[in-house]
């Protein structure tokens, strides 16, 4: 699929970093924001009704509301190439963004800043993407409803599916609250007491009286070929977090930032429903990517190693 490069940086020290998602023309963009606890960066601009019909980048950070400063980075190099709306002899990007929490994973101090946003841009590429504990994944847990020390770790995960000429992928970065299914069992979450195996956390809910993690948000970018307007972008995401709710128990909570962002990368014509019906298969998909190809990190244990 054309349309896009996706570049990653990241502090594997620290256990933080970011993804960008660099469009090669200003790119129809919608969003479905679910989660409790959102951080974010110029979303206003995905409305149906914002004046602006389409942007030029994505990000995902952590950091939390700290790794917001990445998006400058990324805003520097696009106006150094003269990339974004032009108002006389100015140029300004679009684009929007979204954190989540790994703060407490690696060293609290160090977030994804302006540097690592334009890092981020200079490695983009669109070939050979690669999973795991890398960019805005390389600070991601799972199954926290317990607090961090029964946590998974997990990262970024890609998915992509085909039919006739549609073409739908996704990319998530995978830091939930819940535990994560495939089908009907859970493969990764909460481990148990001796940390050799796994515990439910909807079963844990039924125990406890308050939750003991709100460190939680699985971001996701959904990317296809076909022509949408900002409108039918964010149904389509709507329909994604489908997705979500396949793979992940519990998910959409107060301690969750959950968000989809869906972006119309070429001018293929595709019925709405068929399209976000396969970007909730994606969405799904690619959230058991990221358990599968992350790997054990910063004192948690991923699905490869338990």
């Amino acid at each position: 699929m054309g349309g896009f490069k996706i570049g990653h940086a990241q502090d594997l020290e620290a256990g933080t970093g970011c993804s960008v998602f660099l469009f090669d023309e200003i790119t129809p963009v919608g969003i479905d924001l679910r989660g409790g606890g959102c951080a974010t960066r110029e979303t206003h601009l995905l409305h149906p009704l914002s004046a602006a019909q389409g942007i030029h980048a994505i990000l995902l950070a952590g950091g939390s509301a700290f790794g917001l400063d990445a998006s400058g980075g990324v805003m520097e190099f696009l106006e150094e190439r003269e990339i974004g709306v032009k108002f006389g002899n100015t140029v300004i990007p679009l684009v929007c963004q979204s954190g989540l929490f790994d703060l407490s994973v690696g060293d609290r101090n160090t977030r994804p800043d302006k540097a690592m946003g334009y890092k981020a841009c200079e490695n983009a590429t669109n070939i050979n993407f690669v999973g795991g504990n890398i960019g805005a994944g390389t600070g991601c847990t799972i199954g926290k409803v317990l607090g961090m020390e029964f946590a998974m770790k997990s990262g970024i995960g890609y998915y992509a599916i085909q039919v006739g000429d549609v073409k739908v992928g996704a990319v998530i970065a995978l830091n939930a609250l819940g535990d994560i299914y495939e089908g009907r069992q859970q493969i990764a979450g909460m481990l148990n007491q001796e940390k050799n195996g796994l515990r439910n956390c909807q079963d844990e809910l039924i125990n406890i009286t308050q939750l003991l993690s709100s460190q939680n948000t699985t971001l996701a970018v959904i990317l296809t070929n076909t022509i949408f307007s900002k409108s039918e972008l964010c149904k389509i995401s709507g329909v994604a977090q489908n997705g979500f709710a396949k793979a992940i128990c519990p998910v959409h909570t107060s301690a969750d930032g959950d968000a989809i962002y869906t972006a119309s990368c070429g001018y293929i014509k595709a019925d709405l429903n068929i399209v976000a019906s396969l970007a909730s298969l994606v969405t799904e998909k690619a959230i058991l990517n990221a358990v599968y190809t992350a790997e054990s990190a910063y004192g948690f244990i991923s699905k490869s190693t338990l």
